[in-house]
């Protein structure tokens, strides 16, 4: 949208310290810059009592050089005028001519500029050539006859590759008599007036807040018509107080007449800006035109819906039965993703152990489970209305950005693997270390029902086609809709097992039951051990390099639970010796390894270091961290933008989505598109990030956006197969569509 003109400024951080430093010292100097010309012309020789005239300061540049706008932006510094002037006579404010936007080129590690990439955090709004700053001057009706000096003190920042102050005093003599007589410049100021900024009421411009927000930052959408085509529309804000409208803009449309802009608002204190002033700027010739402003914001009254989405989202309706259908056939989904994989050895073996049980009893089994995903749910959604209630950020998986949690469901999904093995084998009634591995793979009630808890706490790292849109639904909905959409989901998770255990005639297909169970059963501990390794690794992001004293204390619990079974329920002699050892373990398990060394309630949050979550950036292709500014800046140099919103909790982000991006096609694909590749790391589930999730209507990860170079973004479908291959041709699909 921006291109470079032909008087842009370069700058390097050590460039910027050298031009403050030179403003300081030839301030207090009061040294006179060489490169522009200062004049002071009135636009009339002789005036009325009572009349009010102008004056022109007129700012003639070297070619190359440039002066600044009011709102200077960036490292510039705006034009001032301190008048001096005789008792009667009083100066009302500037009237600024239209700037132009420099966007000034970034600069390499050798000094030189890097083509293609510009610096938008030093975008400035110049000046060049010639610019006339009109000042309207108003005469006292008692001011008496005769000449009159009118002085004033100017001073500016110009630049070209470097920036220099200057500082002039400027004088123009005006006679007070009985009549009014035009100067020798009334006509040129006839003319630069004519040059001034238009009244932007003829264009109807619009602003609204596109979302709420808990954070500092806001996009504000911006609207107005016109009765002609233009071209490169963009919004120049006059300076805020307590806030500051971001440099870049991004069009989101200029179909037939109507212009869309998103601007982000960044608030430093006080309440959201309630208007807005500014410059409209569009372009219907050869030169931008601007049209001065003042724009009250409305709140957005329905959530934003991308139009050109490939999501089930836009095709399906938003009524709550819709969501609630889409909620239900998600949980269904849940059954076969990976995350979930683990447990569904665990119902097999259940409905294999029952097959020969009475139809009553495996009904009143299939219950409990039922019970147990529909309760963990209710606690999941409880969890959700909580964090709504408290002001903070809620999203699926949000209890994997608590790195406690993630502690005690390793040790929890540890115990479950071993009890698996046949470390140890114990009834629901013993000690609270065995119970909790025990419940996992007992064919009672209470197995059935730490059976459904479980397939829903390992499900929540992953998400599901139709499941992403409800949740997204309904996570910015009452507390009683979230119930809904929540207990629907656990019923689709939970169907399955549930339609199997009443109808029992269907168990006839299973394997009968025989030794092989054993053998099958301790196959099957090895996916639940290799899930508590994944675990494992989530907790490593949250405490670095003490990571690995987790891996100690799960050694520790895994002895314990060995004498625990081979000692205490196996074994025939000393049982009080070896509890003395399973207590002895389990307390240097959790006071030396997790305390004192982990410091497990003590993480130290890696993904807030600079660029940390760019490790687990698909490869091949250089990714940067999302923001709302990034993408900004990337639409406003008219580049495709991918962008990838995951989690390092995320089972699907890390095994099907993460890998598609890093297909060779779809490498190569990017690297012709010139595209800017953004990830948007949601482990923490920052505010920024759930926001923007919500904005698409989704809840949680994964959501891989495509922004094409003109019109909306698209919203790529959930992945339903775990293939990355499949998911890399929808990837393609898209880039296609964005060029």
């Amino acid at each position: 949208m921006f291109k470079r003109t032909r008087f842009s400024g370069i700058y390097t951080p050590m460039k910027r310290i050298a031009a403050l430093l030179t403003v300081f010292c030839l301030c207090i100097a009061d040294t006179f810059a060489a490169h522009t010309k200062v004049s002071l012309l009135l636009s009339v020789s002789t005036a009325k009592p009572g009349d009010t005239v102008f004056a022109a300061v007129r700012l003639q540049m070297d070619e190359g050089w440039h002066t600044y706008w009011k709102n200077p932006g960036g490292p510039g510094r705006a034009t001032k005028i301190k008048w001096d002037l005789p008792k009667g006579i009083t100066a009302g404010e500037i009237q600024w001519p239209t700037p132009e936007k420099l966007i000034p080129q970034k600069i390499g590690d050798d000094g030189n500029p890097v083509i293609g990439e510009f610096d938008f955090e030093q975008t400035t709004y110049v000046l060049h050539d010639e610019a006339v700053l009109l000042v309207p001057l108003t005469l006292a009706s008692n001011l008496g006859s005769g000449s009159i000096e009118l002085k004033a003190a100017v001073e500016w920042l110009e630049c070209q590759i470097q920036c220099l102050p200057g500082k002039m005093n400027v004088s123009a003599k005006l006679e007070i008599g009985a009549t009014t007589t035009p100067s020798s410049e009334a006509t040129d100021i006839t003319g630069w007036q004519t040059q001034l900024p238009k009244s932007a009421d003829t264009l109807s411009p619009r602003a609204t807040w596109e979302q709420a927000t808990t954070g500092k930052t806001r996009p504000l959408i911006i609207e107005w018509t016109n009765a002609a085509s233009v071209s490169a529309p963009d919004f120049f804000p006059d300076n805020g107080k307590g806030y500051e409208i971001t440099h870049t803009t991004e069009v989101l449309s200029t179909n037939g007449n109507a212009i869309k802009l998103r601007k982000l608002v960044t608030i430093s204190e006080g309440e959201w800006p309630g208007e807005i002033a500014g410059l409209l700027i569009q372009t219907t010739g050869d030169k931008p035109e601007g049209f001065a402003t003042l724009i009250k914001i409305a709140e957005s009254n329905e959530k934003p819906m991308p139009a050109a989405t490939s999501s089930a989202a836009a095709k399906g309706g938003n009524s709550l039965a819709m969501y609630l259908l889409y909620a239900f056939l998600g949980g269904m989904i849940l059954n076969i993703m990976p995350c979930v994989l683990p447990v569904i050895a665990l119902k097999i073996l259940g409905f294999v152990g029952q097959a020969k049980e009475s139809p009553q009893l495996v009904r009143r089994l299939g219950l409990f489970y039922t019970a147990g995903v529909i309760v963990s749910f209710l606690a999941l959604a409880a969890l959700v209305i909580g964090l709504k209630t408290a002001g903070q950020s809620a999203g699926w998986g949000v209890q994997f950005s608590n790195p406690k949690f993630v502690i005690v469901f390793i040790v929890l999904v540890t115990l479950v693997a071993l009890n698996l093995f046949g470390v140890f084998e114990v009834t629901f009634g013993g000690s609270a270390l065995s119970a909790a591995g025990d419940l996992a793979s007992k064919h009672g009630a209470s197995g059935a029902f730490f059976n459904g808890v479980l397939a829903t706490f390992l499900a929540t790292p992953c998400t599901a086609p139709f499941l992403s849109i409800a949740l997204g639904f309904a996570f910015a909905q009452s507390a009683v809709i979230i119930i809904m959409i929540f207990v629907a989901s656990g019923a689709g998770l939970a169907l399955p097992y549930l339609v199997l255990s009443w109808q029992p005639a269907w168990l006839k297909f299973l394997p009968k039951p025989g030794a092989w169970m054993e053998k099958f059963k301790i196959a099957m501990g090895f996916p639940m051990l290799a899930t508590a390794v994944w675990l494992s690794k989530v907790g490593s992001e949250y405490y670095g390099e003490r990571a690995w004293w987790l891996g100690i204390a799960l050694v520790l619990v895994a002895l314990a639970a060995w004498v625990f079974g081979e000692f205490i329920q196996r074994g025939r002699s000393r049982k009080p010796l070896a509890l003395i050892v399973v207590i002895a373990l389990l307390a240097t398990a959790y006071f030396w390894a997790l305390e004192s060394n982990l410091e497990w309630r003590s993480p130290q949050r890696q993904s807030q270091q600079a660029n940390a979550e760019l490790r687990y950036a698909p490869k091949d292709y250089p990714w940067k961290a999302w923001s709302a500014e990034a993408v900004a800046q990337a639409r406003a140099a008219n580049r495709v933008v991918i962008v990838d919103f995951t989690a390092w909790w995320c089972g699907t982000c890390n095994t099907t989505v993460k890998p598609a991006l890093g297909n060779k096609k779809v490498v190569a694909r990017l690297k012709e598109l010139n595209a800017v590749a953004l990830l948007a790391d949601n482990s923490d589930t920052p505010p920024a990030i759930v926001n923007e999730l919500a904005k698409f209507g989704r809840a949680g990860v994964p959501m891989v956006l495509v922004y094409p170079v003109k019109g909306e973004p698209m919203v790529l479908p959930d992945p339903i197969s775990p293939f990355p291959a499949q998911y890399a041709s929808v990837i393609l699909e898209a880039l296609e569509k964005a060029n």
